[in-house]
């Protein structure tokens, strides 16, 4: 469908629009035109991604000079996949409409060469860090320089071809996915990984991971050309605070520090050999980083393996402080830097502190000062590439160390320094103090805004949205930026698909909830299996249970087998349960989608904050029935949290116990939002703990869900639980026709047309 939004042309590739999708429309139109940034929070479901393209497509090619290119976010390569998908689908209904068959518009996926490698010799390892390793050793240009006299080092021929032919032609205009991207390489000989690098520049989409835009060290390989004159979007950004976070934080421990003073050795063996054969290597090194780091960084793409973790520019001017210039120093003043991190790591109680204290120690202590620490990072950088060293992955504990020497010493706000022992649960002894866990450096990021704050800064406009984002005003305070748009969309029904309910106690009416002092309670275990005995006789298909956490999962387990719950669900439906080894939980998804599409149905036990919860769909009989068992918050004694929670309150006055509340049920409402994938799918969300109706907890769940949760569904018995499943499940088997639909929670050309009317008639009064 064709239609118009003030007066910009959109083009849908459906019949249909829900009401949603084109009130979501309006709000991203009015962002746009504003330049500013929005928080926009659409129901599960609904068809945010095609929304989103459809819009920004039209606004891409309407208003060239306003905006050039769209870069989407998302997290996982499935979800990457579908936005490529519904991409492909909507440039098609552009060349029908607009009977252009050849229409030049480029869009493409990028991902790790692990995903996009066509090399038979470096893709044959699944491990992602190992197919990088391989691909530096093939096409590092100092490798690539040697193989021109001897024939016996192996360079990538799919590299070769590429460097040949590939710069010099663009791609073809088209929407590409990783598999295209493969197709092409294959057919013309290129690598799929640096065509989809290089094409980039000239591309009028770019969908890729969150970590392409906010971890600096690969932002600064991978994103660096991307102009000013684009609208990033980061979709599912329900967590974007804890990838932020996640990306500017590191640890180092007793073995990683073993493993970089290792790497010290050989990188000293090494300098020992080439001063013997090849001393003006070294020299010149010299006499660049004399220049300053700019000079010495004039590499080639395929050596850019590494990146500046924090971009200071004014480093990169700098001439390298004179006591790190030559290798041999540069190494010395290493191990005094890691045998001072060592020292630290001797500890029988927790320390915590500011970097600033910890630079100020390091110079009381071995008389290392601020400002050599800073060039760490970068001066390994330049020292491996003029050893020509390729195996950079051999490297990565020295390179860890780096990274933290060059943070510690940059970053004065938003970190903090905690060195303590793991808890492991078991008290440290005499008799066990050999097997004790050993102590852990953390370098803990506390301020999420430090790692997104450059994208704010530098594009027009960016765009945070998910299904799962209330309470909205959180975001601006925890990211640190102004928003032009925030808003959040209710879901408009014809007949109510979602059934939310609170089941707080049992048929004996024991409270049920997972708090501390409760959870260990037989009664409140027995409800608990009770109500998923009793849903999997009600319900059809698929049930998929959360628990808080995987600990809490085994522990109810177990109890449940001795109490004979786990033989009473057996009787009525299969039972999966995910655990942490990922090809496990696989198999686990796997068998359970198996048992749902023959008709035996099955109940999946899951984790919320796990694999099932951020990243798999369950439509349709997949989940029918989502009970969450107990509110997820997050492991409140851990030092870092602490910290945070901290910072949280000092800098953005935001209340410890309304942090922790937000961040449980943002993961709770993720958790039931995976039932619903359109509005013709159907299924129970069952929030099974007391706590969730008290108002803190309600008012933090998304509209869309608050507005289907009726007072008198807030304390539920089981009973009562499954009389209204009962009911719900009845009315939800009856057939809903198209008809029924049409103008409550679906739309077409003609109602969209009167909509509009409608609209400019009330905006032409009001001016009057």
């Amino acid at each position: 469908m064709k239609f118009l939004i003030d007066d910009l042309v959109v083009y849908f590739p459906y019949d249909y629009i829900y009401p949603e999708q084109y009130t979501y429309m309006k709000e991203l139109k009015m962002t746009l035109d504003a330049e500013g940034h929005g928080v926009l929070e659409m129901p599960s479901g609904t068809g945010k991604t095609v929304t989103l393209l459809s819009l920004i497509v039209a606004y891409i090619l309407q208003y060239p000079e306003k905006l050039v290119k769209l870069v989407y976010c998302s997290r996982t390569v499935p979800e990457i996949e579908k936005a490529i998908g519904e991409l492909k689908r909507l440039v098609e209904f552009y060349k029908q409409e607009t009977n252009q068959p050849d229409l030049k518009f480029l869009g493409l996926s990028l991902s790790s060469r692990k995903n996009l490698c066509i090399n038979p010799e470096a893709n044959k390892s699944n491990v992602g860090k190992e197919v990088d390793n391989k691909c530096m050793n093939m096409t590092a240009s100092f490798v690539r320089e040697k193989a021109k006299t001897d024939k016996t080092i192996k360079t990538c021929s799919f590299y070769e071809q590429f460097e040949l032919e590939g710069q010099d032609s663009l791609i073809p205009s088209g929407i590409y996915n990783l598999d295209d991207l493969k197709q092409f390489g294959l057919k013309r000989n290129w690598c799929p990984y640096f065509l989809a690098r290089y094409t980039m520049k000239h591309a009028n989409v770019v969908i890729y991971s969150y970590h392409y835009l906010l971890d600096p060290k690969i932002a600064e390989i991978v994103s660096k050309d991307i102009p000013k004159e684009s609208v990033i979007v980061f979709d599912e950004a329900h967590n974007i605070d804890n990838v932020c976070i996640d990306s500017m934080s590191l640890s180092l421990n007793k073995r990683l520090l073993q493993r970089a003073g290792e790497n010290l050795e050989v990188l000293d063996k090494q300098i020992k050999k080439i001063k013997q054969t090849d001393e003006e290597r070294l020299n010149s090194e010299y006499k660049k980083l004399v220049e300053g780091l700019k000079e010495a960084q004039v590499i080639r793409e395929t050596d850019m393996a590494l990146a500046n973790p924090i971009l200071p520019k004014d480093i990169l001017d700098e001439a390298v402080p004179g006591n790190i210039r030559k290798a041999e120093h540069f190494l010395i003043f290493m191990k005094r830097f890691l045998e001072y991190v060592k020292t630290r790591l001797r500890i029988s109680h927790k320390v915590q502190e500011s970097p600033p204290s910890f630079v100020n120690d390091i110079f009381s202590k071995v008389y290392i000062e601020r400002k050599p620490l800073r060039f760490c990072y970068e001066r390994l950088r330049s020292l491996l590439k003029h050893l020509e060293i390729a195996d950079i992955q051999s490297f990565s504990p020295l390179l860890v160390l780096t990274n933290f020497a060059t943070m510690v010493s940059t970053y004065t706000n938003g970190f903090t320094i905690i060195i303590e022992i793991p808890d492991d649960g078991r008290p440290i002894t005499s008799a066990s103090s050999n097997n004790a866990p050993s102590p852990v450096l953390y370098f803990a990021c506390l301020d999420a805004s430090i790692a997104i704050k450059p994208v704010f800064e530098r594009f027009k406009s960016v765009i945070i949205t998910s299904g799962t984002l209330s309470p909205l005003e959180i975001y601006p305070k925890l990211l640190d930026f102004r928003v032009a748009n925030m808003v959040s969309l209710p879901m408009t029904l014809a007949r109510p698909v979602i059934c939310p309910m609170i089941v707080g106690r049992g048929n004996d009416q024991v409270s049920i909830s997972s708090r501390y002092e409760t959870r260990d309670d037989i009664a409140v275990i027995r409800n608990y299996g009770t109500l998923v005995v009793e849903m999997s006789k009600v319900v059809p298909d698929g049930i998929v249970c959360f628990f808080t956490s995987y600990s809490y999962m085994e522990s109810i387990v177990s109890n449940w087998y001795e109490q004979g719950i786990i033989e009473q669900i057996l009787k009525n439906k299969l039972l999966f349960v995910e655990t942490q080894d990922s090809i496990e939980t696989s198999l686990a998804l796997y068998n359970y989608t198996k048992a749902c599409e023959n008709g035996r149905g099955a109940v999946l036990l899951a984790v919320a904050r796990g694999k099932v919860s951020e990243g798999i769909d369950f439509d349709n009989h997949l989940g029918r029935c989502i009970i969450m068992i107990g509110i997820p918050y997050v492991y409140t004694l851990s030092s870092i949290l602490r910290a945070r929670l901290e910072f949280l309150r000092e800098m953005y006055n935001i209340n410890e116990s309304d942090f922790l509340t937000f961040d449980a049920m943002r993961h709770a409402a993720q958790c039931v939002g995976r039932a619903l994938r359109g509005k013709n799918d159907y299924g129970i969300m069952c929030f099974a703990d007391k706590r969730f109706a008290k108002a803190d907890k309600r008012q933090k769940l998304p509209k869309w869900i608050r507005d289907y949760l009726q007072d008198c569904d807030c304390n539920l018995s089981i009973e009562e639980a499954m009389s209204k499943s009962k009911r719900w499940l009845k009315q939800m088997a009856q057939p809903l026709t198209h008809k029924e639909q049409l103008g409550i929670s679906l739309l077409n050309e003609e109602l969209l047309e009167q909509i509009r009317m409608k609209s400019n008639y009330q905006d032409n009064r009001m001016e009057h």
